[in-house]
């Protein structure tokens, strides 16, 4: 495993993206921005500190840790290395940025329910499979941060391949695992 990358989601009047919309899908939601700009590396915490980013007061900051990848077995594991392609590629000029709560009784659960849940009857990581190479992912972790949410779900795609994320985004939504979720917001951006 590549070493943890805390990336820093700053929300603002501008940015390197441009906010198409965004709005709640469970509980509440941020406050509307314009833009947004995905920033890699421990040197943004300084300037967050200071309330500046880049130049720029951001109206909010969300921030998250890659991490190992908890739930998955082996083979699963090679199938996601093998398809999954960059972050950043010319063409995927549309993203999604869905940050995640989950509830008490998530964190409950053991390790192992959770992967019950998750896989074995919400069938979360074969679905993203079937919609690899077109639509690049990478998961933050900002619960071990201390941040507001748990998970920050970040997705990459070219125009042509809008229609098959959000078949994604809604068998994902529609599966048991979702009903642990107390807190999403869908933002929509392109560049």
């Amino acid at each position: 495993m590549a070493s943890p990358l805390i990336v820093t989601f700053v929300g603002g009047a501008g940015g390197r993206w441009h906010v198409e919309s965004m709005g709640a899908v469970a509980g509440e939601g941020l406050p509307l921005i314009a833009g947004l700009d995905v920033v890699e590396g421990k040197a943004v915490e300084a300037d967050t500190a200071a309330g500046v980013v880049g130049g720029r007061t951001p109206r909010w900051v969300l921030r998250g840790t890659t991490s190992n990848e908890r739930y998955v077995e082996r083979q699963e594991r090679a199938a996601l290395v093998a398809r999954q392609p960059p972050l950043g590629r010319p063409e995927a000029t549309c993203a999604a940025l869905i940050p995640l709560h989950k509830s008490p009784a998530w964190w409950d659960l053991t390790q192992d329910e959770r992967r019950v849940v998750l896989e074995d009857r919400s069938r979360h990581i074969a679905t993203g499979l079937e919609y690899l190479p077109a639509v690049a992912r990478r998961l933050h972790h900002g619960r071990e941060l201390g941040e507001e949410f748990d998970f920050l779900t970040w997705f990459e795609y070219a125009p042509a391949d809008t229609d098959a994320f959000e078949e994604l985004v809604g068998r994902l939504r529609a599966t048991e695992e979702w009903a642990y979720v107390e807190r999403e917001v869908d933002i929509r951006l392109s560049r």
